[in-house]
């Protein structure tokens, strides 16, 4: 650490356990120095040498003696804000709230990072923090700099107020008018009336110019005239009559003063007696362009300073703004994602398991009335979910290339039943349009979502425009640059206040009373829209209405035309299937499933038993499996499968549709929640190819 700027480091203190050592192996991958500090007292040592931000963990500093800590940070120069990275403990409790406010007060910038922590989360934090800290210290320059200018300024400013004071010749400035603004004693002595030559209205004045060839100047051409005309008079003479009747030499120039633009904004004025003091005259004219031209440069040096530094703090707002609101919605989407995978494999066996008591119940109408009103239920859910993953990024896209005037025109009647017979219904756009890469099926549900949102913002009525066009991307979008395509839905309903705006993606967030609506929808399209490449953008004003603008990425290819429905599932024999899946209750669903298909079962729930199944030789002709399992995931599992048994089908069941890189992206894939029939399609698929494949060898023989 010896070369290190100790503002570049973290000092850590976590006492107990491995968060020290692992924090510092995971910055130290990113070539970010840390220090480990055995207690508080070593980390506020280490403080005074300077650093780049803290790492805590919070059961170090939760009923510690944090007196000397707060007392450094309260100390902070005006520039400084030390970063404080807390890492705490999973819990929901309700003394969680007070605890980090305290902390938060104490320690003033605080971040809070839950245990355990995924790694990049860390390193982005930390990297975060540098880059803040950073800007600190390149404030604190820039602040030391202004200083100085202003310093240096004020300084040149009073040197030259008490130079044009006491200077020996007469000094005015006067405006484009020829009025004086500004002039001093010496002056005053030859023009009391603070009035020009050239500006008199008769003869009386006492002056009288003369050219270099002796000849009578006319007013027009003394040395305020001229250089109010923008000219630079170096030095004409002239007699002066005083007020006692007696005459002395004079030599008179005109400096043209002029404005940023370059326009003529005024003139200097410099009277010298002509005589012993010529050669002091001829100084003062080059002193007096000096000092301009010093005032001119220390000024435009102190104005590119401070725009520099108004530009660097309103980059730094918008960047700790951005920051902000995308760590919120990766928070939100991280557990929205959570919620709704588990809430598919709850969904997997109440679908599954009514399925199943359905065959199994003698018919009743009430019974079937009961049958009906759970599986819509379940359904519903299974569309919540969705709408949950649509938000978290994690839904099962299919995108491709659609025509979006088409889409629009086939959803006007749908659209217009929806929107209810108070609203009027208008769709917009070319006869033609490029291509949009997307879920067609996601996009009508975003497209009708909105529609809905609109009705329900116009209950007195009012209009609904969906119209289409071309845009070039917005900034910070993940679309290429370039115009895209573009979907905007306008309605001129009630608008949204700016507090509800910034708040109108967030899931389960609705403006609507209670049982009115889930809070899903414009989180699932702007989850749809970010997902799929695209962008999203939402604005509104209160009273006029709101506006959504989605922009799409162009596909690369042409519109497929529509394929013929796709035949049903081919017979085949019922296999053995081995069945793995972590969840008692969705394993048992699936084998029920399975049994009542006529297959033979063989249950394993993890990883390892399946493999041992597979070791014992127990034939199987199809493995379905789940993907998150700890331990061992399906993917794991298939590849170690596979091993053993090459052609052995493997079909991997998820609510998951972003898998990461190489995790079984090859796999046949069974979105959950899944009904009996889906399964027994794609049973019936991956065993008649397994079929096929052990036949193609004989036909060959």
């Amino acid at each position: 650490m010896s070369g290190t700027d100790p503002m570049e480091r973290a000092l850590v203190l976590a006492p107990r356990g491995r968060d020290a050592a692992v924090a510092s192996a995971l910055l130290a991958e990113v070539g970010i120095a840390t220090q480990v500090c055995p207690d508080l007292t070593a980390l506020c040592d280490a403080l005074d040498e300077g650093a780049g931000l803290l790492i805590l963990v919070e059961e170090a500093v939760r009923t510690a003696d944090l007196q000397r800590l707060v007392a450094w940070i309260g100390a902070q120069p005006p520039w400084s804000d030390l970063p404080v990275v807390l890492l705490t403990m999973r819990g929901d409790g309700a003394e969680r709230t007070p605890e980090a406010a305290r902390l938060t007060e104490l320690l003033g910038n605080v971040t809070f990072i839950e245990r355990p922590f995924h790694p990049t989360t860390l390193v982005s934090v930390v990297r975060t923090c540098l880059r803040g800290r950073r800007r600190q210290v390149e404030a604190r320059a820039h602040l030391v700099e202004r200083e100085r200018l202003l310093a240096d300024l004020a300084g040149e400013r009073a040197r030259f107020a008490t130079l044009i004071e006491h200077l020996p010749v007469g000094v005015s400035l006067m405006d484009r008018d020829g009025r004086v603004t500004l002039c001093n004693p010496a002056f005053e002595r030859f023009l009391p009336d603070a009035v020009i030559p050239s500006r008199h209205p008769d003869e009386n004045h006492g002056w009288v110019g003369y050219d270099d060839q002796g000849r009578r100047l006319p007013r027009d051409q003394f040395p305020g005239a001229r250089a109010l005309r923008g000219e630079m008079v170096h030095g004409v003479e002239f007699t002066y009559r005083l007020p006692d009747g007696s005459a002395t030499w004079l030599r008179v120039s005109g400096v043209p003063v002029r404005d940023g633009a370059g326009r003529v904004a005024g003139a200097l004025a410099v009277i010298v007696d002509i005589g012993a003091q010529k050669a002091a005259q001829e100084a003062l004219q080059r002193l007096t362009a000096m000092l301009e031209a010093t005032v001119q440069e220390r000024t435009r040096e102190l104005e590119e300073a401070l725009e520099r530094l108004r530009a660097e703090m309103r980059d730094r707002e918008r960047a700790e703004e951005q920051l902000r609101q995308t760590q919120k919605l990766e928070t939100l989407g991280q557990l929205t994602g959570g919620v709704a995978h588990d809430f598919n494999n709850l969904l997997m066996a109440v679908l599954g398991n009514l399925e199943l008591l359905r065959k199994r119940i003698p018919d009743d109408p009430t019974t079937e009335r009961l049958f009906d009103g759970a599986m819509q239920g379940a359904r519903r859910g299974a569309t919540l979910t969705q709408r949950l993953l649509a938000f978290a990024r994690r839904q099962d896209l299919q995108p491709q290339a659609v025509d979006l005037c088409g889409l629009l025109e086939g959803m006007r009647t749908l659209l217009e039943r929806s929107a209810g017979p108070r609203v009027v219904v208008r769709i917009e756009g070319p006869d033609a349009l490029p291509p949009a890469l997307i879920d067609p099926n996601q996009l009508e549900l975003a497209i009708l979502n909105l529609a809905i949102n609109a009705r329900d913002a116009m209950p007195d009525g009012g209009t609904l425009t969906v119209s289409l066009d071309e845009a070039p991307a917005p900034a910070g979008s993940a679309l290429p640059p370039g115009v895209h395509p573009r979907i905007r839905v306008r309605d001129t309903g009630t608008g949204m206040d700016a507090l509800t705006l910034t708040r109108a993606i967030e899931p389960f967030f609705s403006t609507k009373g209670i049982g009115k609506g889930t809070g899903l929808g414009l989180s699932m399209v702007h989850g749809l829209a970010v997902q799929s490449g695209g962008a999203f953008r939402l604005s509104s004003v209160p009273g006029e209405g709101a506006l959504v603008e989605l922009w799409l990425p162009r596909a690369a290819t042409p519109v497929r035309a529509a394929e013929p429905a796709a035949a049903a599932a081919v017979d085949v024999s019922p296999g053995l299937v081995l069945v793995v899946d972590d969840d008692a209750l969705i394993a048992m669903s699936t084998v029920d499933m399975l049994a009542d298909l006529g297959h033979t079962v063989v249950e394993a729930n993890s990883g390892s038993e399946a493999l041992e199944i597979l070791r014992s030789g127990q034939p199987v002709d199809l493995l379905l499996t789940d993907y998150a399992m700890p331990g061992m995931t399906g993917a794991e599992l298939a590849r170690a499968a596979r091993a053993m048994l090459p052609d052995l089908p493997v079909l991997l069941a998820t609510g998951y549709a972003d898998l990461p890189d190489g995790a079984g992206a090859d796999l046949p894939r069974l979105a959950k929640p899944y009904t009996q029939t889906q399964l027994a399609t794609a049973t019936a698929r991956l065993l008649g190819k397994a079929a096929a494949g052990r036949s193609r060898p004989e036909d060959a023989a």
